[in-house]
């Protein structure tokens, strides 16, 4: 009777030992001296019955090569079989990479993430950074994806804005949430800065994280957040007084919103330091709103940091922020100078 080795251990520093206790016997009852005076091999892979050569099996250092000089026991059956306690579900890519050299992987993470413990248990350390390779591709790909939450619960944004470690910058917009008309000008406005909001994070969606929120009861309103706290916030909607009636007028401050952004940048990767903060203090409290703008500004938890609550009435020369966009670094201090 032949006894089984157990080989299902995941760590391939330790496949050495657990395929070893037992001493590999033919059906002869004599100790297994390798298969390198054969040419072919069967393979039963938990069930899965493969049928190669010794030259493959030995084109890598691996656990495989290993079996068939002799330096590893595996058990063979009455049959001939090399029974491999393993899942046999992947084991015909693991013979496919040893013949060709490479292989398709597939493309879903967890299939491929599968195949990875396929080839570090039998030790292919080519087809192991070959599946790395695909990993990381897809980690790019990934990254790189503009990809935008949408708010449904306020519980919901204050973690994600606390766990963040981005700087935050959210659009709250609900068109329906109004009692008044609309100016005529309006609906083309809040198309506006929706547009803007969709350009701003392709721009900048690798260093801010963008949200939206079409819960809220703000019609149209931004707001920028830094470690966790309000740093900022530009109200795009006012009431005004059209034939003696009242009427909801929504602005487009785009240059505001430029600034602002470029502002936030301030504390990419938590690193605001004094001079972020001197920034926007100066910006608070020695720049010109404009004529018909107010600044309300009150503590958010401390220190200098305040939260800054814009309504807008005019629009600036949005040119020359938009080129100060080609260059981040440029910006920034083109904003302290003008401050």
């Amino acid at each position: 009777m032949s006894a089984e080795a157990s080989v299902g251990g995941h760590d391939p520093d330790s496949v050495q030992s657990a395929v070893s206790q037992p001493a590999c016997h033919g059906t002869d009852g004599h100790r297994n001296p390798g298969l390198m005076g054969s040419k072919y091999v069967k393979l039963n892979v938990g069930g899965s019955l493969h049928y190669t050569t010794i030259q493959t099996l030995s084109k890598e250092e691996s656990l495989l090569q290993s079996i068939c000089t002799g330096a590893t026991n595996v058990t063979i059956d009455s049959e001939g079989w090399v029974v491999l306690e393993r899942s046999g579900r992947h084991f015909g890519l693991v013979l496919n990479f040893l013949r060709d050299g490479s292989v398709p992987l597939p493309e879903d993470h967890r299939e491929l993430d599968e195949i990875l413990k396929e080839a570090q248990f039998y030790r292919v350390q080519g087809l192991v950074q070959h599946c790395l390779n695909a990993m990381q591709k897809q980690q790019d790909i990934f990254e790189s994806v503009c990809r935008i939450p949408m708010i449904t619960s306020a519980k919901e944004e204050q973690k994600m804005i606390a766990s963040c470690r981005k700087p935050v910058v959210k659009l709250q917009n609900n068109r329906g949430n109004n009692k008044y008309s609309y100016t005529s000008n309006s609906d083309d406005n809040l198309l506006k800065n929706i547009e803007l909001f969709d350009k701003l994070v392709l721009r900048f969606n690798n260093r801010v994280l963008f949200v939206k929120d079409v819960l809220g009861d703000e019609i149209c309103c931004w707001s920028f957040y830094g470690e966790g706290r309000k740093i900022a916030e530009v109200c795009c909607t006012s009431i005004v007084y059209a034939t003696e009636k009242k009427q909801t007028k929504v602005e487009f401050p785009e240059a505001r919103i430029f600034e602002e952004t470029l502002n936030i940048l301030i504390y990419e990767n938590n690193r605001s330091g004094p001079g972020g903060l001197h920034l926007l203090d100066s910006r608070g409290s020695g720049s010109s709103l404009g004529a018909g703008q107010s600044e309300e500004e009150s503590a958010t938890g401390g220190g200098d940091r305040r939260v800054r609550r814009i309504h807008e009435t005019f629009i600036r020369d949005v040119m020359r922020l938009v080129s100060l966009l080609e260059d981040d670094g440029t910006a920034a201090q083109s904003l302290t100078d003008r401050s």
